[in-house]
């Protein structure tokens, strides 16, 4: 059965791709001051408790307690949300336009929109949305490379501004996110402990030969062996010897969430219970689930809390908190706890 969208996504019809009143431009990534954020703890309203009431929830949940609370954890979620963006937005209107909707695929026959945050159950996200875009059969068909490389899914940006306008105002929006120092190392152990032809020689060479005092020949040849210290020095230098990359990127430059009104907020951390409302809400074939099965490097142990830590303690005190401040804005949106007690 078929769940009505959520009440939000009605509410905001006509909201997005025109100019929005008092919507919050990108926040400013930079390092955040510890006054700064004092102010902002001190002055962020805590969620307000959520009721049937208030949620005007539909009562095909209302009769499912498991349905209702994970309707309940997303109004949750997502209000939290709207009240740190607000906190930051600018007086000036805001436009949604093809730069900001450049990560987002979209899946037509059900009214989808998923936003790509790399390393966040993305390669999975995409096995099920060609499935449901009926380019295959089964989500364990489709090979990494095919996932990738194949392009056989559609960027919103591909659209020209009408189209974009329509599918924001009427599809359900998904964003799905993960605890951003732990995305981070999944990251590192990703691109950096594994061969890879992009990632050693396009930002493996470079930060090896900025932050590496007497760098072997080998080393500036390959790029391959960079220290997840020396990963973490190019993150935070100002003058990055080479630029960005969307696996290490914020979430809130990727996806824009505080510009854009999305009706789902899921985490990795329950990532199989929040991927399967969402397949049970937009009405996807029954016999289609949310894949558990490790994308890349199967054999080797997920990223987790725990191996994350083991990474952070390799830095120097300041470097952590640097490296805090650097995803704080991630880390206040999406309520994430601090990861170190060290930090303010």
């Amino acid at each position: 059965m078929q769940l009505p969208v959520f009440e939000n996504q009605i509410s905001q019809k006509n909201s997005n791709y025109k100019e929005l009143q008092g919507s919050s431009p990108d926040v400013n990534l930079g390092r955040i001051t510890k006054r700064r954020r004092k102010l902002l703890l001190k002055s962020s309203p805590l969620p307000l408790p959520i009721t049937n009431t208030t949620l005007g929830m539909p009562s095909v949940l209302q009769k499912n307690k498991n349905l209702s609370r994970l309707y309940k954890i997303q109004e949750e979620r997502k209000q939290l949300m709207r009240e740190v963006c607000a906190k930051y937005k600018s007086n000036s209107k805001r436009t949604i336009t093809p730069y900001h909707v450049a990560r987002i695929f979209v899946e037509d026959t059900h009214k989808l929109l998923y936003c790509e945050v790399p390393k966040a159950g993305c390669s999975n996200w995409k096995r099920v949305l060609m499935v449901l875009n009926g380019l295959a059969s089964s989500t364990k068909d489709i090979q990494h490379n095919t996932v990738h490389y194949g392009n056989h899914l559609k960027r919103l940006d591909s659209f020209d501004r009408k189209g974009i306008s329509h599918r924001l105002d009427t599809y359900t929006k998904v964003l799905f996110v993960r605890e951003p120092f732990e995305r981070l190392v999944s990251a590192f152990r990703d691109k950096f402990e594994h061969p890879n032809s992009y990632y050693h020689p396009i930002f493996g060479k470079p930060i090896i030969s900025k932050y590496r005092a007497n760098a072997s020949r080998a080393a500036l040849r390959t790029g391959a062996g960079v220290t997840f210290k020396e990963f973490i020095q190019y993150l935070l230098d100002v003058h990055k010897p080479v630029g960005m990359d969307i696996h290490w990127d914020h979430v809130n430059r990727l996806c824009s969430p505080c510009l854009i009104n999305y009706d789902f907020i899921g985490k990795f951390e329950t990532m199989e219970e929040d991927a399967n409302f969402v397949l049970h809400m937009i009405g996807a074939p029954k016999n289609l689930t949310f894949p558990s099965f490790k994308d890349r490097h199967s054999s080797e142990e997920r990223t987790t809390i725990k191996i994350t830590q083991q990474y952070f303690a390799q830095l120097a005190p300041v470097e952590r908190q640097s490296a805090y401040d650097f995803y704080y804005m991630d880390y206040l949106i999406f309520n994430y706890s601090k990861p170190f007690n060290d930090l303010y």
